[in-house]
C-alpha cells in the first residue's frame, strides 16, 4: 500500500489531514495499515487453504502462498 492510499484511506476515515501528516503521526498510520493489511491476507489465505481436498488442494495452496507473498513486496 502506498503512502498516498493511507492518507486516502485515512481521509474516507474522517481523519484529520493536517494531524495525519506530521511525521510521527503518519509513521503509526502506516503501521496500523500495515498490520490491518497483514491480517486481511492471512484472513484471506486461510479462506484458500480450506477451500477444497484432493486435486483442487494443489491449486487453492498456490493461492494463499500468493495472497500471503503479497506481504512481502
Amino acid at each position: 500500500m502506498t503512502d498516498e492510499e493511507i492518507l486516502e484511506i485515512g481521509v474516507q476515515a474522517k481523519m484529520n489531514p493536517a494531524i495525519m501528516t506530521l511525521d510521527g503521526n503518519f509513521k503509526l498510520l502506516k503501521t496500523f495499515a500495515k498490520l490491518v493489511a497483514e491480517r486481511e491476507r492471512e484472513a484471506c489465505a486461510k479462506v484458500a487453504d480450506a477451500y477444497a481436498d484432493g486435486l483442487e488442494r494443489n491449486y487453492s495452496e498456490i493461492i494463499a502462498d500468493a495472497i500471503r507473498a503479497r506481504g512481502q513486496e
